[in-house]
């Protein structure tokens, strides 16, 4: 696990759902990896013979690289903060994730109002589309 993606975000086993920042661009996107196992807890119960990730642990891993990328591109070394997330608009879902799967979560800053984010976010497979949806954030940021 990524010791800046811990840094970033306050999630931790067997929450934090990204392993890996694959790309950044400050102030714009965050491209983050899912590697979705076979012994994930969800998969116990969710279904026991055919194994799929549960929609809201989808978004909430897009929630969670929305997180990263505010946290990189908006808070100083000195600074701390949290940020809640406040909505999901447009959510669709168009395939199921699988164990062995690697989600690619690609997520974009559309708009940024005093301490509401907004975002547009995507999950893929591969490159087909599993998840889309406009995540919205808010949040305080301290000068320590």
């Amino acid at each position: 696990m990524s010791e800046s993606i811990k840094s970033a975000i306050p999630h931790r086993y067997p929450f934090l759902l990204i392993d890996k920042i694959i790309s950044y661009i400050p102030n714009e996107s965050i491209t983050a990896v899912k590697n979705v196992s076979y012994n994930e807890p969800f998969f116990e119960g969710h279904f026991p013979d055919n194994p799929i990730m549960p929609g809201v642990l989808i978004v909430e891993a897009m929630a969670q690289a929305c997180g990263v990328l505010i946290f990189r591109s908006f808070l100083s070394p000195q600074a701390s903060g949290f940020f809640y997330l406040v909505g999901i608009d447009k959510a669709r879902f168009r395939k199921g994730v699988n164990p062995g799967d690697q989600l690619i979560l690609e997520i974009k800053l559309l708009k940024k109002l005093k301490d509401i984010y907004k975002f547009d976010a995507k999950a893929r497979v591969e490159h087909d589309l599993v998840c889309s949806a406009v995540v919205t954030t808010t949040g305080k940021i301290e000068e320590n």
